[in-house]
């Protein structure tokens, strides 16, 4: 991460090194969240077949609690005195979640794949609990909880949403 401009140093009581880690592993993972965002929004505009309501109001819901977490993340970097994502390369940069620019996806490998993506960003969420441990990042720690739990319910409404009757 690049020196800070004098302007952009907030002031925090946390060693400047310890909260870059902990910044870039925050950073890392809104790039995933932007990643999934996108991702899970293009599957509700697109989605078809005997379950669209369901899936396209439960996608939906998905990509505004997604879309929620984003803020927070970006918010709580420039808390720790850091700087976040400026723009779309930079997310495509450090995204992990990959992209999925298919013309046609089947209803039913949209919900497997936003669940694997879910719990991909669960792992992003993990590297950022320890990162935050290793700070003595109280904040942080207490917080990512709370996304982690998120994402795994996703996944798990995702897993529910498909499990063939």
């Amino acid at each position: 991460m690049a020196d800070i401009a004098p302007d952009l140093k907030t002031p925090t009581d946390l060693p400047r090194n310890d909260t870059r880690s902990v910044a870039d592993a925050l950073n890392s993972a809104l790039a995933d969240c932007y990643a999934l965002y996108l991702k899970t929004k293009n599957f509700h505009w697109h989605v078809s077949g005997p379950h669209f309501r369901d899936y396209h109001l439960l996608l939906d819901d998905q990509a505004a609690q997604i879309l929620g977490v984003t803020d927070a993340i970006a918010e709580r970097v420039r808390k720790t005195g850091n700087v976040t994502l400026r723009s779309i390369g930079d997310i495509s940069r450090r995204q992990t979640i990959k992209d999925n620019d298919r013309e046609f996806v089947a209803a039913e490998d949209m919900l497997s794949e936003l669940r694997d993506d879910n719990l991909k960003l669960v792992e992003s969420f993990r590297v950022v609990k320890d990162a935050a441990d290793a700070a003595k990042d109280n904040a942080t720690s207490g917080i990512v909880d709370e996304w982690t739990d998120q994402a795994e319910e996703r996944a798990w409404f995702l897993f529910e949403a498909s499990r063939k009757g």
